[in-house]
């Protein structure tokens, strides 16, 4: 009889072992599914942050875009404005609707470049005359005919200038 009790024991222990080995082999694959679900839900989440980034990345540019194409129309109105100062005719009412009217451009980020005697640049300038001279030792934009305006960092429209080579 001892011998049927002992036996007893082995087999339910047995049973026991082969229980706790099957739970764990599932709680194994419970916790390898929760990591590839926890894995795809952080990829979609950066996903998502890229996606939002993008877009807002390119709203910002697709406003800055129609803005300087809005401000470059605006040009040939600026230049009217700018040869009326010069020649005294800027007065009155007209002078605070131009004040205005370059005021709002300028801080759009429009901004207008004329300097005289600066290297020639073919980025930012346009040469429509060209001379050589002695007294000049590289190539200098050094009469401004027209203006340039840069809108934010991209030109819109070169300064349109007479060059002088050295001889």
């Amino acid at each position: 009889m001892t011998e049927d009790t002992n036996a007893v024991p082995e087999s339910s222990e047995q049973e026991l072992s082969d229980a706790v080995n099957e739970a764990l082999a599932e709680a194994g694959v419970v916790v390898d599914e929760v990591a590839a679900l926890t894995a795809d839900l952080q990829r979609l989440q950066a996903e998502y942050a890229n996606y939002r980034k993008r877009v807002d990345r390119d709203r910002l540019t697709a406003h800055e875009i129609s803005t300087s194409l809005v401000v470059a129309e605006l040009l040939p109105v600026l230049d009217d404005i700018a040869r009326a100062e010069e020649h005294g005719e800027l007065t009155g009412g007209f002078k605070a609707v131009a004040d205005q009217l370059t005021a709002i451009t300028t801080k759009l980020g429009l901004t207008k470049f004329a300097d005289v005697n600066v290297p020639f640049d073919p980025q930012i300038h346009e040469a429509l005359m060209h001379s050589t001279s002695s007294e000049v030792t590289e190539t200098l934009a050094t009469q401004i005919l027209q203006p340039g305006y840069k809108f934010k960092d991209r030109v819109i429209r070169p300064a349109r200038v007479s060059v002088t080579d050295p001889e």
